[in-house]
């Protein structure tokens, strides 16, 4: 379930001031595993990958990069588990 809303929030961020055309769209969903990875002309790119550890734990890893609007790259690289979101963020 994290792993959509997160997904959504990317989707949301990509699309959110401007019109962007996809430059790399790839996906695989497998019902213990999935992995996309997306990068658009604007520069935004994402990519993430999740386990399904048990029944209902997953382990997701992932990063973003996008342009602030002060022109600096922001990227963020998370984990998420049993123990929360864990985000590291590099400007």
């Amino acid at each position: 379930m994290k792993f959509v809303i997160l997904f959504a929030c990317l989707f949301a961020l990509a699309f959110a001031n401007e019109e962007a055309n996809v430059l790399k769209n790839d996906a695989e969903v497998n019902p213990d595993s999935f992995k996309y990875a997306y990068e658009f002309d604007n520069h935004i790119k994402a990519v993430q990958e999740g386990i399904l550890k048990d029944k209902d734990l997953w382990f997701v890893s992932g990063e973003y990069e996008y342009i602030s609007p002060e022109g600096k790259t922001v990227k963020v690289s998370y984990v998420a588990d049993d123990t929360g979101y864990h985000p590291k963020v590099f400007v």
